[in-house]
């Protein structure tokens, strides 16, 4: 009877000793792995393309001998043709890309620097409402009833196809939506503001084409993304973002008169592309 006891009371003490020691185990040591694109100290890199579209403007021009406005002007993106050109390193830019550098600095929240390289084409065949003066006879005589038709050129081209390009800084909230082995699935939302810094392609009254770089003003967006990333590391993204852009110093002549157009508007893009996730921190 003293022998089951013992062995009762030693079955006890270490049962009892055990639990002590699962119940001093700190809660650290149980913290949930987190998925890719939400933990401190990652990043990621991302390449991809939009398409893009723009909500009517108008757009003011002045200089020497002109100062009007044409409202509601119409415009669109214009895609390059899918081909090699949108993998090829020498000729890639030419597409309407995306790219993306992100930096976790907390657990579920990056900054991410950016650059969206759209492309802006007015519609030339579109008769647009005209306010303002001329003292050129020959472009003064193409306003007909206080509208101009665009159709043949000889008026303006405008576009910014080297192109409309925003240079952004913007901050991102992720959430895991789902996990497992081989991938993961994160939702992501955020805003962002930067510099418009188009390549401005115009011609005005018969000029020599403007085509340069230049700092023509700032923009301003929301977006959200689903993000998928395989193996931890390989990125699938789909991104959506709207936002509004202000430029009232764009270059429309190549000498340095004080030539210039002005516009703002809305703009909504979709884009998709793939990247690729790391740890900075062991």
């Amino acid at each position: 009877m003293k022998k089951i006891f013992a062995v009762s009371m030693l079955f006890g003490g270490l049962y009892s000793s055990f639990a002590q020691k699962e119940n001093s185990v700190k809660p650290e040591q149980y913290k949930e792995v987190k998925s890719p694109l939400t933990k401190k100290g990652q990043m990621f890199v991302f390449y991809g393309w939009n398409r893009g579209a723009f909500t009517n403007s108008d757009i003011h021009f002045s200089g020497n001998g002109y100062d009007f406005q044409l409202q509601s002007v119409v415009a669109h993106d214009r895609p390059t043709k899918f081909g090699l050109v949108y993998f090829d390193p020498a000729w890639f830019t030419v597409t309407q890309y995306n790219f993306r550098l992100g930096y976790f600095i907390k657990d579920n929240l990056a900054i991410v620097l950016g650059i969206d390289h759209m492309k802006y084409v007015m519609d030339q065949n579109q008769t647009v409402k005209f306010s303002g003066n001329i003292s050129d006879p020959v472009y003064a005589g193409m306003v007909q009833n206080g509208q101009v038709n665009l159709a043949d050129e000889k008026f303006l081209t405008f576009e910014h196809t080297d192109g409309l390009n925003y240079e952004n800084i913007g901050i991102e909230k992720y959430r895991s939506i789902s996990k497992n082995k081989n991938i993961d699935i994160v939702w992501s939302y955020g805003g962002g503001l930067g510099i418009m810094f188009p390549k401005s392609n115009v011609k005005l009254f018969g000029n020599e084409r403007s085509d340069r770089f230049h700092v023509a003003g700032f923009g301003a967006d929301l977006r959200t993304s689903i993000n998928a990333v395989f193996w931890k590391h390989f990125l699938a993204r789909v991104e959506i973002k709207a936002g509004y852009i202000n430029m009232p110093d764009i270059k429309t002549t190549l000498n340095n008169k004080p030539d210039k157009a002005s516009q703002d508007f809305m703009f909504g893009q979709i884009m998709g592309g793939i990247g690729y996730t790391f740890n900075t921190k062991k």
